[in-house]
């Protein structure tokens, strides 16, 4: 795939300009945004990224446009998942609902700088050695089996790690316990204190450095072009405040998502061993020369991510209304 360091240069300003738009229209003046405005620009925001991967297919070809598809369905499912991780931090630090927009926007741009960050690394780390896979496939299998046990109180466990963060922060910072409007400082008595907006939006920072551990070695397991890599987690991350609202308490009802994640990310972490033993140097291994194994096309690997999102989304809608449904009915 030949892209020219033009198009990267226009695509880098029309999705900064996306964000600086994003910035003036909705999040400038803070409010809490209603269902109608998060679903139109949701809706806008996901037909924007399919028009973009159309374009991967008939400037490049099906086999790009396949594999820019099947990142951004991954990126997005994992985004889902951090927006659960965003919910639980909003409640512990008590965000105004009409300041989150701002938190979330910000911690969007980081998220987008700290992937671009580890994206360029492993594209040079790919280019030099293609054991990488091994590792790359080797932490996603890792990453699955970790998501999996802590399936079952995803909440306690998150709580426990921005506990751990929070109780760092406030040893090395001069926190306030009053929020100041959407300032990230404030003064007190004359002297300058960091602002509970502040410590959200560094956790937050801290979160999505761990969320691009998963994801960028993820879709590197879908697509080895580096333009598609960070297409589909620009457009993924992009809507994703709007989807925060949108979605609301439905996160809640999403209760098998975790299990689909994780089958998702151990599917691609063995997708990439594979590649990897396809590709063997290593010389402790078939005495370095390339391992006969069947790889996963990008057409089945496109199936299967969306058939697990497609059970596991249906499945945690309808146990969550059978759950319900039984805790109306009256005792007798």
């Amino acid at each position: 795939m030949n892209v020219s360091p033009t198009v990267w240069v226009i695509t880098c300003v029309v999705i900064l300009g996306l964000f600086v738009f994003d910035f003036f229209a909705h999040v400038r003046v803070p409010h809490a945004p209603s269902l109608r405005e998060s679903g139109t620009w949701s809706a806008i925001y996901i037909s924007i990224a399919v028009l973009f991967g159309l374009f991967v297919w008939w400037q490049w070809g099906g086999t790009y446009g396949g594999e820019y598809f099947a990142g951004y369905v991954t990126e997005k499912a994992l985004s889902v998942d951090n927006l659960f991780v965003f919910v639980i931090i909003m409640s512990k630090f008590a965000v105004p609902r009409e300041y989150q927009q701002k938190v979330l926007l910000l911690g969007i741009v980081m998220a987008l700088v700290m992937r671009g960050a580890f994206i360029a690394v492993g594209a040079a780390a790919i280019n030099a050695y293609s054991w990488v896979f091994y590792l790359f496939g080797a932490f996603l299998i890792f990453t699955a089996v970790k998501l999996l046990r802590e399936s079952d109180d995803p909440v306690g466990h998150e709580e426990e790690r921005e506990t751990r963060l929070e109780r760092f922060l406030k040893k090395r910072l001069r926190t306030s316990d009053e929020y100041d409007g959407d300032k990230l400082f404030t003064r007190i008595d004359g002297k300058r204190w960091a602002t509970p907006m502040l410590m959200v939006l560094i956790v937050i920072g801290f979160t999505d450095v761990l969320f691009a551990l998963d994801s960028i070695p993820a879709i590197y397991g879908l697509t080895q072009e580096p333009y598609l890599v960070f297409t589909a987690n620009a457009f993924a991350l992009m809507g994703l405040r709007q989807l925060y609202f949108l979605l609301g308490g439905l996160l809640d009802r999403l209760v098998f998502l975790s299990y689909g994640l994780s089958f998702i990310l151990g599917f691609i972490g063995v997708k990439l061993v594979l590649h990897a033993l396809h590709e063997n140097t290593l010389p402790f291994i078939n005495g370095g020369q390339h391992v006969a194994v069947p790889e996963i096309s990008t057409v089945v690997s496109l199936s299967v991510i969306i058939v697990t999102l497609v059970v596991t989304t249906v499945a945690s809608l309808l146990w969550s209304r059978r759950k319900g449904a039984s805790t109306d009915e009256p005792a007798t």
